[in-house]
């Protein structure tokens, strides 16, 4: 049993405020795991106090950058050593399956410490410029301030990281808060934050329900805002931003389409689409989740697909050799079961799975991989992000045709294209309107790229130069000439 009973505020294990708990339940056995405090509206003001007064009149935005990376790499050593309990930390509350939790949910974010470590090691935080007037202009890159971070519970140690990180070497202060359903990984990183010795109060953790993300995102001590969630309580974030003057940066939802061509090869392209659409039991925003195939070659890419999805092992998440664990909760389960009765009321046809439990599994809040063809763009399951191991076979007629379904969606996250040929590949990239975008392969999220999206994904970019530049302001300098 995990027992978690204070909350990391000001460099120190407090005990909150609020003297709320919550019952960490495994998404597998239905068994409580252990309890953990969450904060409330006064531990949130505690929180951004502290990062406040951290910031306003502590050491580390003053610090040479050098200084930070130094104690940000002290921090990612300690990463380093706790990957395996992280990972296993994050398979018992989330459900992700373990050899996904070491691969993705820790290990990339490993990477991304040495990746912004390197970046900021070489970035220009001082330029001059010549000016119109016969002075040179100075920029100096400041960091913005207070910064709330506010990850959701799919990839918690990935989407924290990729936020946590860049803050830090800005120079910002950080204030994490959690989703309930993933709050122990979020404890965990606290102890190696304190271990790593940071200044009281550079960072800070109030996990909690919706009302404590908007206490947080409201505060006026708090200077940006980096999102990461639905598009829904996105607008309500932006909203709170605007209304307070606030930066902000939003990664929402997405509802990615894989455009298969017609001198792909099916054999090639299911193990690809399974492996970017399912990982995580499909619970990633990126997840190439309406398959576009071209009608003449439909049912082969259908069979491709069914084969790869009926073989699939889902079970016990703890089990290395398993591939799909159980959604994140029961509510989530209920979510995903509703939208595959919709596609089949909506005259999809269903060519694997179902909303049926998985053989063998009596608990758990699992579901089947479940795979759609024959289906249409304006049906929900291909306007709407499920969130779930649901993908929706479309068919076009012509790559024109294929291209106007790909941007027929609200989202603009992702996506991705298949073809015997590269370079006809990154011309469909350049027609497709999204942030992010792959050729023969589900879009990587490689640290030294930045991630984010368009039109109802959202706006701003996590990850690569411009990831550690959405925490930094430019300051100008001008004087007299001599």
């Amino acid at each position: 049993m995990y027992n978690r009973d204070k909350l990391f505020i000001g460099g120190a294990w407090t005990a909150p405020e609020s003297g709320t708990t919550l019952e960490v339940i495994s998404p597998h056995s239905q068994q409580p795991i252990g309890t953990v405090a969450l904060a409330g509206a006064a531990d949130v003001d505690l929180a951004v106090r502290a990062a406040r007064a951290a910031f306003d009149n502590g050491p580390w935005p003053r610090m040479q950058a050098g200084e930070r990376i130094d104690a940000v790499s002290r921090l990612a050593g300690l990463y380093k050593e706790n990957l395996g309990a992280m990972a296993e930390l994050i398979t018992a509350e989330i459900g992700a399956p373990i050899s996904f939790a070491k691969r993705a949910q820790v290990g990339i974010p490993l990477m991304m410490f040495s990746a912004f470590g390197d970046l900021a090691a070489k970035y220009d935080w001082q330029e001059t410029r010549p000016g119109l007037y016969g002075n040179d202009i100075r920029i100096n890159k400041q960091p913005v301030g207070v910064v709330a971070a506010v990850v959701p519970w799919n990839m918690p140690q990935f989407l924290t990281i990729c936020k946590v990180v860049p803050a830090l070497l800005a120079g910002c202060t950080v204030v994490l808060k959690p989703s309930p359903e993933s709050v122990l990984d979020a404890q965990f990183l606290a102890d190696l934050v304190d271990q790593a010795g940071l200044p009281p109060g550079v960072f800070n953790v109030v996990p909690g329900d919706r009302g404590v993300g908007e206490a947080l995102v409201r505060h006026p001590g708090v200077d940006k805002v980096s999102f990461t969630g639905s598009t829904a309580a996105g607008r309500q974030v932006a909203m709170a931003c605007a209304e307070g003057l606030k930066q902000v940066s939003l990664e929402l939802g997405g509802k990615s389409a894989a455009i298969v061509l017609d001198d792909a090869d099916p054999a090639r392209v299911a193990p690809a689409i399974q492996s970017a659409s399912l990982a995580n039991s499909g619970q990633v925003c990126n997840a190439l989740s309406r398959i576009l195939v071209p009608a003449k070659r439909h049912d082969e890419f259908v069979d491709a697909l069914a084969a790869g999805m009926a073989a699939m092992s889902v079970g016990d998440p703890t089990d290395p050799e398993v591939q799909l664990g159980p959604l994140v909760a029961e509510r989530q389960q209920a979510r995903v079961r509703r939208y595959i009765e919709e596609g089949k009321r909506e005259g999809a046809r269903l060519v694997v799975g179902g909303a049926e439990m998985p053989d063998g599994l009596d608990t758990g809040w699992y579901v089947r991989p479940t795979l759609f063809a024959d289906a249409t763009n304006d049906m929900r399951i291909a306007r709407e992000e499920i969130f779930g191991p649901v993908l929706t076979v479309i068919p076009y007629a012509t790559e024109d045709d294929a291209v106007r379904i790909a941007n027929d969606s609200d989202y603009g996250l992702a996506g991705s294209v298949f073809t015997s040929e590269r370079e006809r590949g990154f011309g469909i990239a350049n027609r497709v309107r999204s942030g992010t975008f792959g050729v023969n392969q589900g879009y990587i999220m490689d640290p030294a790229a930045p991630f984010g999206g368009v039109k109802q994904s959202g706006y701003g970019r996590e990850l690569g130069r411009e990831g550690l530049e959405s925490y930094l302001s430019s300051q100008s300098v001008s004087a007299a000439v001599k």
